[in-house]
């Protein structure tokens, strides 16, 4: 393309203002066209930044502004219906985690793409964290040999310190949300072990509730078993709960040696051999709510773009990993071992 990509965001709340916004700007081959937003003045203060369009209906905006591409960062319950709107507009779509609500939504968003012949994208920035990637050209190498058990974590003080709204946001709507930390942060985690094990989630078994936010329906601490195809057992944990601070580690213990990402601030990768052997391998940092680098997220979308390519993170992957807190809620709800279907 020898012309911009015309971008539109839907949604003008914090996962825009502070990471899809700032990226698109920061891209050479992105102009930001129009912008929409329930909260017209979410919408007109971002517009007035750019030169764009501002609506409060996203379908309008879809109807008067030709877009090439969209960034759909609405609440959960609406990843679907705009997701889809922006596909059967033309547009590419890169939409917020989780990718939809259930699976009967993600498959429409997929078949939406497919018959438009757009791409579609979601937003799971861990694969893209530089910490993650070193980790994952590491278990590559063999250097480790199989991993035999995990324990990956994603936790902070919850949705009130990031949105822009605080405590009267729509992450406690369960309505809007539909599910709290499994979808805000637990979805991450299954995406993130899915791709660095290249492996699928065979079985969940799990404890998902509501223990401290008050006035909500929404989970806010799970802890889940998984237990991957290849045998692996691990577990995977989302709390908004972790008042002292952030906390996005992981630690694979393999037939070789243990694999440990994000837990020292100082020493993003460590490799510990089983001969006694230590390396920090460096790997850049892995953003944080308090600190914000570039998710990449917004590189890749418009490179994917540019260049006619599927992205890493398709739809089809965003249902895999979507599938897989959709069975953790499931195992809550019926206290058994629940099969994720691939």
């Amino acid at each position: 393309m020898t012309e911009p990509i015309r971008v539109a965001v839907i949604g003008c709340g914090a996962i825009a203002v502070r990471r899809h916004i700032p990226e698109y700007a920061d891209n050479p081959n992105v102009r930001l066209v129009a912008f929409a937003d329930p909260r017209l003045e979410r919408a007109e203060e971002q517009a007035a930044r750019f030169g764009a369009r501002a609506f409060h209906d996203y379908r309008t905006m879809l109807a008067e502004v030709e877009v090439d591409a969209v960034s759909v960062c609405t609440p959960n319950h609406l990843h679907a219906d705009a997701s889809i709107a922006a596909a059967n507009a033309g547009a590419h779509v890169l939409v917020e985690k989780p990718m939809a609500t259930n699976e009967q939504e993600a498959l429409a968003m997929i078949k939406a793409a497919e018959d438009n012949g757009v791409l579609l994208m979601v937003g799971h920035n861990q694969r893209l964290m530089p910490p993650h990637v070193r980790a994952k050209e590491v278990l590559e190498s063999g250097r480790l040999g199989r991993v035999l058990s995990f324990r990956t974590s994603f936790g902070h003080p919850g949705p009130e310190g990031w949105s822009l709204d605080g405590r009267d946001s729509w992450f406690f709507r369960k309505d809007e949300a539909v599910m709290g930390a499994m979808g805000d942060l637990g979805v991450h985690k299954a995406d993130l072990i899915r791709w660095l094990l290249g492996d699928e989630v065979a079985d969940v078994a799990a404890f998902v509730g509501t223990l401290h936010k008050e006035n909500t329906a929404v989970d806010d601490n799970a802890t889940c078993i998984l237990r991957m195809k290849s045998g692996a057992i691990g577990t995977l944990v989302a709390s908004w709960t972790y008042y002292r601070g952030e906390d996005n580690s992981t630690i694979l213990w393999c037939e070789n040696g243990v694999l440990k990402i994000g837990t020292d601030p100082d020493r993003q990768v460590i490799l510990e051999l089983r001969d006694g052997a230590s390396e920090n391998i460096e790997a850049g940092a892995i953003s944080t709510n308090e600190r914000q680098l570039p998710s990449f997220v917004i590189e890749q979308f418009v490179d994917c773009i540019l260049n006619n390519k599927k992205p890493l993170i398709s739809g089809e992957e965003g249902l895999r990993s979507l599938k897989v807190i959709l069975a953790a809620f499931e195992s809550q709800e019926t206290g058994k071992v629940v099969a994720v279907e691939t």
